[in-house]
């Protein structure tokens, strides 16, 4: 079959076999952007302002990041796809018990659930379009595409003031996966409202909701995170210590944080996905704070084999949960967080764990402990409590 890449002239072919083809495979949404014209977005503004922690991998790929012909040679087109992750049956948090997962956590990993799907797409191209391997690539949050300005060129949804995606279908509980391809396909129209296209908030309006919630003030700006403020980013991404002053906006968020999603009023609209690509894992939920905080390795690996917190490790998990701990005021955790900080192999958990030991009342117990800890993690936190080392 000869292959159908539209031609030099400027013509592009119809997406909508394409897209018929895509939606049957399990995605709940399909759109096409042009990509002959590099992004504009203030990526290396917000990368040279330190805003993005030590997340240095996106500098070493920002220029494919904004131009996908470098990432596939003459590419055309940018293939969004989306999957839509509300469930009307995920559980929502306790107001006043229990760790806050984020939303997307509670299913196995998409990365691995959705991926499937994604090769059999690379197929569909193959079979209608004659695509060869090295046309095309796809990647599911894992390559140097972004995503979210891609779908919003897409018209997939449009960039909320809280950085989302917000889909007019969907609020904002969209998985994206990407495919570029040199197939030239008749591009989709961006999300437009009266005055513009394609900026922060084009059908936000006057709302704030989002800004104002934020328990850490990460945003800087609409549509501008500090990802070293951010709850997310402390509590997946960030390995090392949390710091001090961030601790009590987490609150009981053990993992991630769905806040400006959860408030925006978009999400009035948005319906159940058909979760094919998903495979729910809402026993997560039910997880009591005191099973996390004594899990051993082989337990931890057997909750949370096949889920996005096994990238987390277990060290990292007891970290959060030491904060959410602290956070709880519940009593109740002290001789659980009290053994962490005196007794745990690693530093990290049991600096946080001297943390939550103060922050319920015990930390009278761990004076002489002070004495004999010689990490200089660890003797930070005593000393930021004024006792002596």
């Amino acid at each position: 079959m000869k292959a159908d890449l539209g031609g030099d002239n400027g013509t592009a072919v119809s997406p909508h076999a394409v897209r018929e083809r895509l939606l049957a495979l399990g995605f709940d949404d399909v759109r096409f952007a042009a990509a002959g014209e590099p992004l504009k977005t203030p990526l290396r503004a917000w990368l040279a302002a330190g805003m993005h922690a030590d997340m240095d991998w996106l500098t070493r790929t920002v220029d494919k990041r904004l131009d996908p012909a470098l990432v596939v040679p003459g590419a055309r087109t940018v293939i969004m796809l989306g999957v839509n992750y509300w469930s009307d049956a995920l559980p929502r948090p306790h107001p006043a018990a229990g760790p806050v997962w984020a939303r997307y956590a509670l299913h196995e990993d998409y990365h691995d659930t959705i991926k499937p799907a994604l090769l059999a797409a690379g197929k569909v191209l193959e079979d209608l379009h004659g695509a060869t391997a090295d046309s095309y690539r796809c990647y599911v949050d894992t390559g140097p595409v972004l995503e979210r300005s891609w779908a919003a060129r897409a018209g997939l949804g449009f960039t909320g003031k809280n950085a989302m995606l917000i889909s007019r279908r969907h609020g904002n509980w969209l998985f994206l996966a990407a495919m570029v391809t040199r197939i030239a396909f008749t591009p989709d129209a961006p999300v437009r409202n009266r005055h513009h296209e394609g900026a922060v908030g084009t059908l936000c309006g006057k709302c704030t909701r989002c800004l104002d919630a934020c328990p850490t003030a990460a945003f800087t700006a609409p549509g501008v995170v500090d990802a070293r403020r951010c709850v997310s980013y402390q509590t997946i991404e960030n390995k090392g210590v949390i710091p001090r002053e961030l601790r009590p906006g987490i609150g009981r968020r053990i993992y991630g944080c769905d806040t400006c999603l959860e408030v925006c009023p978009w999400n009035r609209f948005a319906a159940a996905g058909r979760q094919l690509l998903l495979a729910a894992r809402h026993d997560l939920a039910d997880l009591a704070l005191a099973d996390i905080l004594v899990l051993s390795p082989e337990r931890y690996a057997e909750v949370f084999r096949r889920t996005p917190i096994k990238r987390l490790k277990l060290t990292g998990l007891l970290r959060n949960a030491c904060v959410v701990a602290g956070n709880s005021g519940d009593r109740a955790l002290l001789p659980l967080v009290l053994t962490l900080a005196r007794t745990h192999a690693s530093p990290l958990v049991r600096a946080h764990a001297v943390w939550a030991t103060f922050r319920l009342g015990g930390g009278a117990q761990l004076t002489a402990d002070s004495t004999l800890e010689r990490d200089p993690l660890v003797r930070n936190e005593y000393e930021q409590e004024a006792l002596p080392t």
